[in-house]
């Protein structure tokens, strides 16, 4: 799931309305272009002329097969989210598009999505061939699916074997004590235990969901209310800005990173350990080998267990149909093409993404150490972001409010419970009303 994807999410909370009216009646398309589709394609590579490298091959093979021209554009994904708003409400957008899986709710709600019922699931290869962990992340519960998974990724903790081996720690930390500890013993003048990216809305959030997972709690009632300053969200949130603030073990200008510039010290080695979501591909892109670093499940309270032990969000990409195509015949051969096996390997290889299809996980080349790993932990010790319609808000509030927070520990201000609870409390009134 790459990390700016929610840049345009809260202004979703003022589209709900306007697109369920506008969208939510209306039927499956009209197949009126039975030999073309428009497909919207998130920004997943260096570039977009990276993802069109990789993408037009398999929509020429897509073409070979069905007879059906795909036209291909690639969407920055600082732009989808409004792209994907702006044709909800006028009713014409793509035939087939990528979302980021946490905003599958919230889009659902719109009514713009056409559900994968039973009959779609059928002709797309049924539901059984997905990680059930990948699934969750597709929609509200008790609904039929608003899409369907179609790259997978996981955190995990990165550490560089050098600097470990430097610092005499034969073994990455696997509690959170542990980190802390390494943390200090790894920090040595311009070089910090730990690179963050507390600048970036949707990776504080990520931290801040498992975090409170850890802490036996949820951002989110049992009713689906806000529960934004309850005394575990607190904790999490004062816990992963503390890895800054109070523990130091972070660098003080990592509270403005917000676009990749952890992972920028971690492979130029100006940080020991990183927290990310399938980093592999974007380490390679500055020069970092794979035998340079190993990679572990992100930390846990000792003796964790259940919903304690979630060591990840469900992070990665779903694919959606939108109701209004004029092809959704060809939309729905299109998914199921692109959720095959054979493409599964196919793009998630080149992506260096974990396939949501299970089948096709049993490929070589997902079996290095760091997808391994990571694919272990999105089948055991992953879940998913909250699924209600104010998802995309939950998301920029509480990412905003660990900035904020990030800031003011790295300014050398205190960061207390009631700092925490009071940044979180302001968040939480600005969410909608129920």
């Amino acid at each position: 799931m790459p990390i700016s994807r929610t840049a345009a999410a809260a202004s979703l909370a003022a589209a709900l309305v306007l697109t369920a009216t506008a969208c939510g009646g209306q039927g499956a398309g009209d197949n009126s272009s039975p030999t073309a589709l428009t497909y919207w394609a998130s920004n997943q590579g260096t570039s977009l002329d990276d993802d069109r490298r990789v993408l037009e091959p398999e929509l020429k093979k897509f073409e070979q097969q069905t007879g059906i021209k795909v036209k291909l554009e690639v969407v920055p994904w600082s732009d989808l989210l409004n792209r994907i708003l702006a044709a909800t409400t006028s009713g014409q957008g793509p035939d087939v598009l990528n979302i980021g899986n946490t905003w599958s709710a919230s889009l659902q709600a719109t009514g713009a999505l056409l559900p994968f019922d039973a009959a779609a699931l059928d002709r797309t290869g049924g539901k059984d061939r997905f990680l059930p962990s990948a699934l969750a992340s597709t929609g509200a519960a008790g609904q039929d699916p608003a899409a369907l998974p179609l790259y997978s990724m996981a955190y995990g903790l990165y550490w560089n074997k050098r600097l470990f081996a430097e610092a005499g720690i034969d073994h990455p930390p696997a509690t959170w004590e542990e980190l802390v500890a390494d943390g200090h013993r790894l920090t040595s003048g311009d070089r910090y235990g730990l690179a963050l990216e507390g600048g970036n809305v949707s990776e504080n959030v990520h931290h801040a969901f498992t975090l409170a997972k850890q802490q036996g709690t949820d951002f989110f009632d049992a009713s689906g209310r806000p529960a934004f300053d309850s005394p575990g969200a607190v904790a999490a949130v004062k816990q992963y800005v503390g890895l800054l603030g109070t523990e130091k073990i972070a660098a003080p200008g990592n509270a403005e990173y917000g676009n990749n510039q952890s992972v920028t010290d971690f492979a130029t080695g100006r940080a020991a350990m990183l927290l990310w979501q399938s980093a592999g591909a974007n380490l390679a892109s500055h020069g970092m080998k794979p035998e340079e670093y190993a990679v572990a499940p992100v930390p846990a309270p000792a003796g964790a267990a259940g919903a304690r032990a979630t060591t990840s969000m469900v992070a990665g990409i779903n694919l959606a149909v939108f109701r209004n195509s004029h092809n959704a015949d060809g939309a729905l051969k299109f998914v199921k093409f692109l959720t095959g096996t054979e493409e599964q390997v196919q793009l998630n290889r080149a992506y260096g993404s974990i396939p949501p299809v299970k089948e096709a996980q049993a490929d070589p080349a997902f079996a290095t150490p760091e997808l391994r790993t990571l694919a272990d932990v999105l089948r055991t010790s992953s879940a998913p972001l909250p699924q209600v319609t104010e998802e995309s808000q939950f998301e920029t509030l509480v990412g905003t409010a660990v900035k904020n927070l990030m800031g003011a520990a790295a300014a050398g201000r205190p960061v207390t419970d009631d700092t925490v609870r009071a940044e979180l409390g302001k968040a939480q009134q600005q969410m909608p009303a129920r």
